[in-house]
């Protein structure tokens, strides 16, 4: 999936810069039920700019995890489009490292399947794990690493796919709190370095704002877009900062009315 200016728009000379690095253009996705069908998420339109890092924020079962599938191209939606600015790279909750491999040939892995030749594969590897302060720990099993660890490497084999788009479906909710925050760290450091577009899934409405630049809060089922924020915090940020923690209250706020609109608890 791809998604660049046409020859006949203005700054067609440009023509393979994206105007953004996902699109969502009125996306709705239903399930096939014993009751009949039910809808999941309803009506989404979504726009994620090229180097943005969005956050997606709802209740439990509001599709959040559904949607990031969709735009990974896991399933397609029942009614509207998506286009991105080619193959996203997809980072789920569990590390999903193959145990058999070392930290490094993980990521080699991925770098096979992206076609990157044999003998440039370790260097890559190793600059990746340099990247995510794991230098040295080419040769771990993935039984050596702690979570963090396995979290930072699977951000390594993401971020070896190549990808202009980062989907991460909670990636950190298994960790304890240091850690976690720690990799909120590591991982705003990464993005800054790289300049990729991430879209990013939490219920964690401290992480949501610590991370993003924009925060999109979806309904309860049918998820739709209830309100965006932007998130006007200078970087590097912490959890604990005051203007986290005022938007958060704010947020929180607004989520909590609508739980209770759908009357959910």
């Amino acid at each position: 999936m791809s998604l660049t200016l046409p020859s006949s728009a203005p700054g067609a000379a440009d023509a393979a810069v994206p105007r953004a690095a996902a699109r969502l253009a009125h996306v709705s996705k239903s399930f096939a039920t014993p009751a009949g069908g039910q809808l999941v998420l309803d009506d989404i339109s979504l726009d994620v700019a090229p180097g943005e890092f969005v956050t997606l924020l709802g209740a439990s079962g509001c599709g959040k995890s559904t949607l990031l599938g969709l735009v990974a191209g896991l399933d397609k939606p029942s009614n509207g489009s998506i286009s991105t600015a080619g193959r996203p790279a997809l980072m789920f909750q569990e590390h999903a490292l193959f145990p058999w491999l070392t930290a490094g040939k993980n990521i080699e892995l991925a770098l096979r399947l992206r076609g990157v030749a044999k003998a440039e594969r370790r260097a890559e590897s190793e600059r990746l794990l340099e990247l995510v302060r794991l230098g040295g720990a080419h040769g771990k099993r993935v039984h050596e690493l702690s979570g963090g660890m396995r979290q930072r490497v699977a951000l390594a084999r993401a971020l070896a796919q190549d990808s202009r788009l980062l989907l991460m479906d909670e990636p950190f909710a298994a960790l304890d709190a240091i850690t976690r925050d720690v990799l909120h760290e590591e991982l705003t450091r990464v993005w800054r370095e790289t300049n990729v577009s991430v879209l990013f899934v939490t219920h964690n409405v401290r992480e949501a704002v610590r991370l993003a630049q924009r925060v999109v809060l979806l309904s309860s089922r049918p998820g739709r877009v209830v309100r965006e924020w932007t998130v006007d915090i200078g970087q590097p940020r912490r959890i604990e900062d005051a203007a986290v923690a005022e938007l958060s209250v704010e947020i929180t706020e607004e989520l909590r009315r609508e739980i209770r609109r759908h009357g959910r608890h």
